[in-house]
């Protein structure tokens, strides 16, 4: 008899009534939002924005659209997914009514905006406090701030949309600035603070635009970094930036405020000869890699007394870093003996000089949070209108950030869940499968036993629940 070549088993297929839910591991992020009192905030800060008489309330519209763009949609339409799951996810709302709210917010955008930044900074405020001991404001000081990176990025636009133009890449879309917490290493993927929507041809160096996405996202940060009479208190914050952040006037500001800053800096041209004066490596400190360990290839130096600065604020040093040359990478005229030569400004009260090179170069890790963002929702603006565009950001980036609370609220230090990024949430946690029964009058969902994550799953669903217990709001 011949064997069969099929790869997989081939088996008939047919379509049933039961409750089958195919993205039943979702559910653990939707009890988080409850445990949060998330429906409560939505109806207090946006319930203009939904008619008094509505089936679908602010919570429900918002809740249910970021939890599907945290689980990989990409449209409103994705909200089928959950849609056909009533039992686990509710009566959602229809597309008309998704559309017709987004509408409402391009009316009265600037409402808008206030009222979700304030939903937002209360649910940052919950989530973090029930954090604990890892609550990031807790540990926020002048020697080891929180680190907001300020980056800008592009969008692609495949049709006209309002406000749309051409990128310096010769692309078409828009440019939004991106305003983001690091955590620190092992400690999660940090979180989005602000997304600002901006035209395609927006400026990366402009220090207005700087200005304006510093302060949405200081305006979004608890009240611990805030005094008795509400001003910020700029040494527990460090703000990093590239090249384009090094603009006078922005770190003027930065300075007026009292607050930190770590900005990659590219030197004169005029300047570039002094580097040679200090070019030989015994004057030069050891870089540090991520894990604090010295390089034997890589070399850091103080070089505020030698290339001298003007017009900057006071306290500002400047720092190179010498490392040999990246295979493939090209050479320029300002290398040195080989080797690829970098600068950076700061205005740390610390000193060390390997220490601030190492938090400086961890800049990286905001291109992920960029990129992590693009993939829950920021990639597509599905809107002609810029508010109802700008509207979208902000859900996208309340869907990032709601998974980032989920790992800090819920997962100890240490759990390797933390590392993981949202495409590896998607497909090990929230596209697990499940099954709604109903057994002596109460209805349950049932989780395979063989899900690869299900320790993970149970210790979310245990953290979870204890989380609705102590938290006041739980209820809300």
């Amino acid at each position: 008899m011949q064997k069969s070549t099929f790869v997989f088993p081939s088996l008939p297929v047919s379509f049933t009534g039961q409750s089958l839910i195919s993205h039943a591991g979702v559910s653990v992020l939707t009890g988080f939002m409850d445990a949060l009192g998330f429906g409560g905030l939505c109806e207090d800060r946006l319930r203009q924005f939904v008619p008094s008489g509505a089936k679908h309330r602010p919570g429900r519209l918002v809740g249910s659209l970021t939890a599907m763009l945290a689980a990989g949609g990409e449209h409103a339409s994705d909200l089928d997914i959950l849609r056909s799951s009533p039992g686990v996810f509710g009566q959602l709302p229809s597309n008309a009514t998704v559309s017709r709210f987004f509408e409402r917010t391009v009316t009265n955008p600037e409402l808008f905006g206030y009222g979700f930044e304030t939903l937002t900074r209360e649910l940052r405020s919950r989530a973090w406090n029930a954090a604990g001991a890892r609550n990031p404001a807790l540990s926020a000081t002048a020697a080891d701030p929180l680190v907001i990176d300020i980056d800008a990025t592009l969008v692609t636009s495949h049709s006209d949309k309002e406000n749309v133009a051409g990128t310096y890449k010769r692309g078409y879309g828009f440019a939004p600035f991106i305003a983001s917490a690091d955590y620190g290493t092992g400690n999660g993927s940090g979180e989005i603070l602000a997304a600002v929507l901006r035209p395609g041809n927006a400026g990366a160096n402009n220090a207005e635009d700087h200005i304006r996405v510093f302060h949405t996202a200081t305006a979004q940060l608890p009240e611990n970094f805030y005094t008795e009479n509400g001003a910020l208190t700029g040494e527990k914050i460090l703000v990093r930036t590239d090249s384009a952040g090094a603009s006078r006037k922005f770190l003027w500001h930065l300075h007026s405020l009292g607050v930190q800053f770590t900005t990659s800096y590219t030197i004169p041209f005029g300047k570039a000869h002094m580097v040679n004066w200090i070019s030989d490596k015994q004057y030069w400190q050891p870089a540090l890699d991520q894990t604090g360990n010295d390089r034997t290839d890589a070399w850091v130096i103080n070089a505020t007394d030698v290339i001298p600065l003007t017009d900057y604020p006071p306290g500002t040093k400047l720092f190179l870093r010498a490392e040999p040359l990246h295979p493939g990478a090209q050479p320029t005229l300002l290398d040195t003996d080989g080797h690829r030569i970098t600068a950076f400004l700061t205005n740390s009260p610390r000193w060390h000089g390997p220490i601030l090179d190492a938090r400086h170069r961890a800049r990286g890790r905001c291109e992920n949070r960029i990129k992590t963002l693009k993939n829950t929702g920021l990639g597509k603006l599905p809107f002609f209108d810029f508010a109802a565009n700008q509207a979208w950001a902000n859900m996208a980036a309340l869907a990032f950030n709601l998974v980032s609370w989920l790992q800090l609220a819920a997962l100890p230090d240490g759990h390797q869940a933390k590392a993981w990024d949202i495409k590896r949430w998607r497909y090990r946690l929230f596209a697990t499968a499940g099954k709604i029964i109903t057994r002596a009058r109460r209805t349950q969902l049932l989780l395979p036993e063989t899900a690869p994550e299900k320790a993970l799953l149970k210790l979310l669903l245990e953290n979870t629940r204890r989380l609705r217990e102590v938290l006041p709001v739980g209820s809300g």
